[in-house]
């Protein structure tokens, strides 16, 4: 049995999520290089697009999925904006609408993205299992997953300049939501750590954190690798 003094600190903690998205965070895929470089042909980008819509659908639920497991009051009226996010309001516009006008922008109809028309096995078979996973472990555990928030801001901004520079065909107003999400991942990644170091207070809740984390890195890069090898005969621009 592990004793409590085996517990890592907060900044050893941190350090262990951290490392897990140095190694295994999904802007080293080569699907994302090609992406970053303008080697994306215009098929190429939008079954990204089209494909990545389904994972944006799970993200509320996956949320939603957090909320029925935590027991905590105040945890719950935080983590709720998050679903607000991505379905928006009666009066704003969420993350899902916005992505909408992304595949429009790259000149997908709004049907073909929700009703996976482009939906290949391999990107559904990695977010079914990611939104499985957020509804069976422990709510500080699925917290944990969420942390490869941690990267994505780096990731945004790299890849709006990419789209800005490489892909003049893309309507610029249809980048509205990389550009929204450089300020909210910041924010939401903060208090996912927040959470995670303060409720993951074992030293078994800690390695099961950095294993949710690795997995959540292992979910992100399977869709690009599913997109990646059905995309590569015609993903390079010619």
């Amino acid at each position: 049995m592990i004793s409590p003094e085996s517990l890592w600190d907060r900044q050893t903690f941190t350090e262990r999520l951290r490392e897990v998205g140095v190694r295994a965070y999904h802007d080293k895929h080569p699907f994302h290089l090609l992406m970053n470089q303008g080697q994306l042909s215009p098929e190429a980008l939008r079954g990204w697009v089209a494909n990545r819509f389904y994972y944006q659908q799970c993200i509320p639920q996956k949320d939603a999925a957090i909320l029925s497991n935590c027991p905590l009051p105040e945890v719950r009226r935080s983590w709720v904006r998050r679903i607000t996010d991505h379905d928006g309001t009666d009066s704003s516009e969420g993350g899902i609408d916005a992505w909408h006008r992304l595949g429009m922008a790259c000149g997908l109809e709004r049907d073909e993205m929700t009703t996976g028309r482009h939906l290949l096995p391999g990107v559904r078979f990695a977010v079914d299992g990611y939104l499985h996973f957020a509804r069976t472990q422990p709510w500080p555990i699925a917290v944990a997953s969420s942390l490869t928030e941690l990267f994505a801001p780096d990731l945004m901004a790299a890849r709006l300049a990419a789209f800005e520079r490489y892909y003049p065909w893309i309507e610029p107003q249809g980048l509205d939501y990389f550009r929204r999400r450089l300020t909210q991942a910041r924010r939401d990644s903060e208090e996912g750590l927040s959470l995670t170091l303060d409720h993951c207070d074992t030293r078994r809740m800690q390695e099961a954190a950095v294993h949710a984390i690795t997995f959540k890195c292992d979910v992100l890069w399977a869709m690009l690798d599913a997109i990646y090898w059905h995309y590569t005969p015609n993903a390079v621009a010619g």
